[in-house]
């Protein structure tokens, strides 16, 4: 029998996510929710808010821009994202966002993929914007430059205000209603994902989806508490997970909505500005991924700045070692819960209660209205502290995979369960992720693909074949690749002319940190299918020869 949350299910709207974020029987606060970390003076109040997210959808209704339609960002945070988040999601239209970190190829993929109608991109992305929208066969006047601040037209791209109506005209706008049906199945949000396998795909999250994860997720965060959210002591948040993904769409915009909290957005991230800002502005809970709880461990500025307002920190996006866990938790005298989610969740499934303590490990409860199965590879459910993977169904559940009904079929049952990809163990009614079956990498709680990896290390004339895994180094996870060179290039290619090309193809990120390794060939079943457990396997290994450490290549 699958496993049902313990909890009772809530009552979910299915309505517009701007109906449920702002009510029409409540007058949005003047208060200042969105606040630029380096700056108090830039911010937006639920008002300011509101009245912007009217004028962007109006201002797009005028460019001819048709709901339905993608409307991208490619910016890093500032505080008008929320602004085109809202406004372009709020008025039938659907919101994309790029990694500002991507290369011209990677954005010209993101705008092929979802078809994008518009832009909007930050000046200092422009370039790279209209180059790959030309790529991509989209006119360069349909971009957009889009900052916290008016800029002058550059790279033949307008700024986004020029496009908008008067405040006034903007205060008679209303976002269209939605039905219950149509809730369920007008989409929201273009997110991309690396899946279970292949290359990263447009994971499409319906308005349903969101308001049901942002209920549950609310309703799991106070649960152990001495309060709920309606009297719950001040709370302040740090903004600097990204906000073209949907950890940071679902806290730093539409939660921090819900709950009026205010949110000090980080432009990039930083360490030690990190450390100031929650010094600085007393941030009360925060929001991360297990590389900063490594931060918070080792680095030697942790002990310079006085973090003793933090009160909670959720860690979400990858398993967090117990170890880890206690260590920081007893270091900042604070309360630390994991929670369990991928991009096809919406954001997340499980959690660990707020209010509980917790030394073991586990990311938690099922969440209200979530049920789940762990099934072994014959498809059987395993039992009580057996690993087996995780397949899950609730409302939060995506509608599937955009344009990509193959994947969507290969993840998505007829009947509504989503095959995670991640293996977990249940005791009790609580769970561990103990591995993963999925193939992809996780860098600084980003998603790698190895294929996509393996398919840009093929397009240099020099290999003839690739195969890209994940290796533990330093306690994170990095990009490791096993490559063949053609018999004629054997003495004329070494790791730094892989490490030049994959540099101008992919971001950041997506690098091979883990290592370059040549090999005579790259294993193979007879389908041709790499045999990804065997190269895995050569990583671990290679991982105790070099004892854990990264390799000091220059990338």
């Amino acid at each position: 029998m699958p496993f049902s949350s313990p909890f009772p299910n809530l009552d979910i709207p299915k309505c517009n996510l701007l109906e449920y974020l702002f009510p029409k029987a409540q007058a949005p606060t003047e208060t200042p929710i969105w606040i630029d970390a380096k700056d108090e003076s830039q911010h937006l109040t639920s008002k300011t808010l509101l009245q912007w997210s009217k004028r962007l959808a109006l201002g797009l209704d005028r460019l001819g821009s048709k709901p339905g339609e993608v409307v991208m960002i490619f910016t890093p945070n500032h505080v008008f994202v929320p602004v085109a988040y809202l406004g372009i999601v709020g008025s039938k239209r659907i919101f994309s966002g790029a990694n500002p970190a991507y290369t011209v190829s990677e954005m010209t993929h993101q705008i092929s993929n979802t078809q994008a109608q518009y832009i909007l991109a930050h000046p200092s992305l422009a370039k790279t914007a209209v180059t790959a929208a030309r790529k991509a066969g989209l006119l360069a006047e349909r971009i957009f430059l889009f900052a916290e601040s008016t800029t002058t037209p550059a790279s033949d791209c307008s700024d986004w205000t020029s496009f908008l109506p008067s405040p006034a005209e903007a205060d008679a706008y209303h976002f269209p209603e939605l039905s219950e049906k149509e809730a369920t199945t007008t989409t929201a949000t273009v997110n991309y994902s690396s899946g279970t396998t292949g290359l990263p795909k447009g994971v499409e999250v319906s308005h349903h989806n969101l308001v049901a994860n942002l209920e549950q997720t609310i309703y799991m965060r106070y649960l152990k508490k001495p309060w709920d959210h309606t009297n719950r002591p001040r709370e302040a948040w740090l903004g600097f997970l990204p906000l073209y993904h949907a950890y940071g769409q679902l806290y730093t915009i539409a939660m921090a909505q819900k709950l009026q909290i205010p949110v000090y957005i980080m432009k990039q991230f930083q360490y030690e500005e990190f450390l100031r800002v929650i010094q600085t502005y007393q941030i009360t809970c925060l929001q991360v991924a297990p590389p900063i709880m490594i931060m918070l461990s080792k680095r030697p500025e942790t002990g310079k700045y006085d973090l003793s307002s933090v009160k909670d920190i959720l860690c979400g996006s990858a398993p967090l070692s117990k170890e880890l866990q206690t260590e920081i938790s007893r270091k900042l005298d604070c309360e630390i819960v994991q929670g369990w989610g991928m991009t096809e969740v919406t954001c997340g499934a499980i959690h660990v209660p707020g209010g509980t303590i917790d030394d073991s490990g586990s990311v938690g409860q099922l969440d209200p209205n979530c049920e789940c199965m762990l099934l072994d590879d014959d498809g059987n459910e395993v039992p009580d502290g057996t690993p087996g993977e995780l397949y899950v169904r609730g409302p939060n559940i995506c509608m599937g995979y955009w344009r990509n009904p193959h994947a969507t079929k290969e993840t998505l049952s007829p009947d509504g369960w989503l095959r995670s990809g991640d293996i977990a163990v249940c005791k009790d009614g609580w769970f561990w992720i103990v591995d993963r079956k999925k193939e992809l990498i996780k860098v600084n709680a980003l998603q790698v693909a190895p294929a996509e990896l393996e398919a840009v290390l093929l397009e240099h004339d020099p290999i003839a074949d690739a195969a890209v895994v994940g290796i533990t180094l330093d306690e994170q996870e990095w990009p490791r690749a096993y490559v063949t060179v053609k018999d004629e290039f054997r003495d004329a290619i070494d790791e730094t002319h892989i490490h030049a090309h994959m540099k101008e193809k992919v971001a950041k990120h997506k690098q091979l940190v883990g290592g370059i390794v040549f090999v005579d060939e790259v294993p193979k079943l007879a389908s041709g299918k790499i045999k990804r457990a065997l190269v895995k396997e050569w990583a671990k290994r290679d991982a105790q020869r070099m004892g854990g450490a990264r390799p000091k290549a220059k990338l």
